[in-house]
């Protein structure tokens, strides 16, 4: 019987060692009753070599557990990284960050809180080793000696081995039965180190060059010159995407918003002319989005992405910096380090701590887009006396759930104030519930509040003149777009200067806010066009000179 016990124990401890989830958003891990898919390969392992030699000696258990605690410590991150800082693991960036982190904390603590820390933390990994080795010792001399007799056993180990197979070929039936391997991750970080300390394996995932090096390489004065020192805003506009066009109901709906969104334009006197563009990332992702219009690379291979943050590839960001503008990278819904904001090298990085936002927090994301865009104007004011200024803002209020729609509110001084909105409006507010199964009709309140706000702050203007990019980074989910969706979104190019907005129309643009259907490209065509539009020379100077270069 205590047999029976030890080997029910030991097998539930080593699958739960890489089946557990994190308790949103903490450190901390809870049970999941999945199958972990390493789990049954540890078992066949164990199962095989018994059966072959019929023991397992003690070096192989020590090599063995040792891979095992390996693969504990890969889950945790996997499963603990996105919960804490909003994105996937990255073991370029996040891997340096433990010793920073480390050393940081422990300037800030007495000696004794740091050894204990440190002691603590040690004694957690020994007594892990010591449960891990257990478990398996347990395996090869007591579960797998007495399962090797029996056909049933070898036939259910058949069934285990087919699940696993299946789940890592991401046959999604098999997800509420088998936990997310570990394996794939570990390769792909391996993948990531790789192509960031190889320039071969960067030169066979990147491409050599971009529209931006180029541009970089331009004579000097002319990359830029078109734009005549105006102030550039590259705005993506979170989950705005081609369905707000192409499904009938939606676009009735949001008739009204959009034209009430191109009256305010022209009554701050500009003109907006509009495309649809493929984004490389569908209902999420939005990394892939916004680095593709940085870049002028396409990054629909998430592979593609990781690498490029290795590199020290250059970016809007640096162009517009070589010409004298100064940076802004605008994140509202970063309240967590960042360490890959290194790769972007903005003069002025704002986050959403920085924002200082003191009204109510409106959803998950907390901070309104409407509040964000004009706290940025206050704290950062754009004289006649400040350098041109890039800045690059995506915003985030749009973002799944897409409920509650924050208030919009008329009076920017009191938007800006502690107490933003009505007590009653904001409890009505407050008192909405994402419906998680009836997504659209939020949806579509959630973008008629994108336009409203937009509009209106441009309508309001700065004094400076200014070129904006409104563009969407993907299509909201499959739950609001149905199934067989495109990729595609809608751009907005806005200014005040007529004739650059023409160089657009000469590339395929339409005027106001009813673009044509057909996608010019993808986005990081637009970052071509925008580069093209603000040359000295305009659109079809590079062809021209291709042409001329030509053999």
């Amino acid at each position: 019987m205590m047999r029976t016990v030890q080997g029910v124990a030991a097998l539930l401890l080593l699958n739960a060692c890489l089946s557990f989830s994190t308790w949103w958003p903490t450190p901390w891990v809870v049970l999941d009753a999945r199958v972990a898919p390493e789990f049954i390969g540890l078992w066949v392992l164990v199962l095989v070599v018994v059966a072959w030699r019929g023991t397992l000696g003690q070096g192989a258990v020590r090599v063995i557990t040792l891979g095992y605690l390996l693969l504990v410590l890969g889950r945790y991150a996997d499963v603990t990284v996105p919960a804490l800082f909003g994105r996937p693991i990255n073991a370029y960036w996040d891997l340096p960050q433990i010793p920073r982190f480390l050393w940081v904390s422990a300037q800030e603590w007495p000696w004794w809180l740091t050894l204990a820390v440190l002691a603590g933390g040690a004694s957690l990994l020994i007594g892990l080793y010591a449960l891990l080795r257990w478990g398996i010792g347990v395996l090869a001399t007591q579960v797998a000696p007495a399962a090797q007799a029996h056909v049933g056993a070898w036939l259910i180990t058949l069934a285990a081995v087919a699940l696993a197979a299946a789940n890592y070929a991401g046959v999604q039936a098999t997800w509420p039965y088998v936990s997310k391997p570990v394996v794939p991750v570990a390769w792909r970080q391996a993948q990531v180190l790789w192509g960031a300390w190889s320039s071969a394996r960067q030169a066979v995932i990147l491409p050599p060059s971009s529209p931006v090096d180029e541009a970089m390489a331009a004579p000097s004065g002319t990359a830029l010159a078109a734009l005549g020192g105006a102030d550039v805003m590259l705005m993506p506009l979170e989950s705005l995407g081609a369905i707000t066009y192409d499904d009938p109901e939606m676009r009735t709906a949001l008739q009204a918003a959009r034209e009430r969104f191109e009256q305010d334009l022209r009554d701050g006197g500009y003109r907006v002319v509009s495309a649809f563009l493929k984004s490389p990332t569908f209902a999420g992702g939005s990394d892939l989005a916004h680095l593709s219009l940085l870049s002028g690379i396409d990054l629909t291979d998430p592979m593609r992405h990781d690498v490029l943050l290795t590199t020290r590839r250059e970016t809007l960001i640096t162009l517009f910096r070589s010409q004298g503008y100064q940076t802004f990278g605008v994140y509202p819904g970063v309240f967590w380090p960042w360490p890959e904001r290194a790769f972007y090298r903005f003069d002025q990085y704002v986050d959403g701590p920085a924002l200082d936002y003191q009204g109510p927090p409106i959803g998950f994301w907390k901070i309104p887009d409407q509040f964000s865009a004009a706290q940025l104007e206050r704290l950062y004011p754009r004289d006649a006396r400040a350098k041109p200024r890039f800045t690059f803002f995506p915003t985030i209020t749009t973002h799944l759930p897409f409920s509650p729609v924050p208030p919009f509110q008329p009076d920017a001084q009191r938007l800006l104030s502690p107490q933003p909105y009505d007590p009653e409006e904001v409890q009505r507010v407050l008192a909405q519930r994402p419906n998680w199964t009836q997504m659209r009709p939020d949806y579509v309140r959630m973008v008629e509040y994108g336009y409203r706000w937009l509009g209106a702050h441009l309508r309001e203007g700065s004094g400076r003149e200014a070129f904006y990019i409104f563009v969407g980074d993907h299509q909201p989910a499959a739950s609001v777009t149905g199934e067989g969706a495109s990729w595609d979104v809608p751009v907005y190019l806005v200014s005040r200067q007529e004739r650059l907005l023409q160089r657009f129309v000469r590339l395929g643009y339409q005027p106001g806010v009813h673009p044509r259907r057909d996608a010019l490209g993808g986005l990081h065509d637009l970052t071509d066009h925008l580069l093209q539009a603000f040359s000295a020379q305009g659109p079809g100077a590079r062809a021209t000179r291709l042409a001329q270069h030509s053999p």
